[in-house]
């Protein structure tokens, strides 16, 4: 668990109490698309596999992601380029995250889509720009 008066890995400027520990350490839904991927990159940083998978709906969700196996990423930072809701329950949100493996640096510049079902927005797919 990461400490709640640190600032919150997605880049808001708020402490990690006021801003993606509601959603991963609260169970809160997120009350937007750019909310939920901000936590879900958050929930990355924290290898907190378990918010991944709860956040990704069941139409393309993995069984498992399996980050414990693998080769830790250090995550750091985010960019969200843009966030828009298309319809009612619909909503697309482009971001750049830059993370390090192995000493070389990466960046994954994404457009991901999101639904909203019974009130809580998942993670649906995205592009890899």
């Amino acid at each position: 668990m990461a400490n709640l008066t640190n600032p919150c890995p997605c880049g808001s400027n708020k402490h990690f109490s006021d801003c993606c520990a509601r959603y991963l350490e609260r169970n809160a839904p997120a009350p937007t698309a750019e909310a939920l991927m901000r936590s879900r990159y958050t929930a990355y940083t924290l290898l907190r596999e378990d918010y991944l998978l709860a956040t990704w709906h069941s139409s393309t969700r993995p069984s498992a992601l399996g980050l414990a196996e693998e080769a830790p990423a250090q995550w750091i930072g985010l960019q969200v380029k843009r966030h828009e809701q298309t319809d009612a329950e619909h909503a697309r949100v482009e971001f750049v995250a830059r993370y390090k493996m192995n000493g070389r640096a990466y960046r994954l510049h994404e457009v991901s889509r999101f639904v909203l079902e019974n009130g809580k927005w998942f993670y649906v797919d995205g592009d890899v720009e």
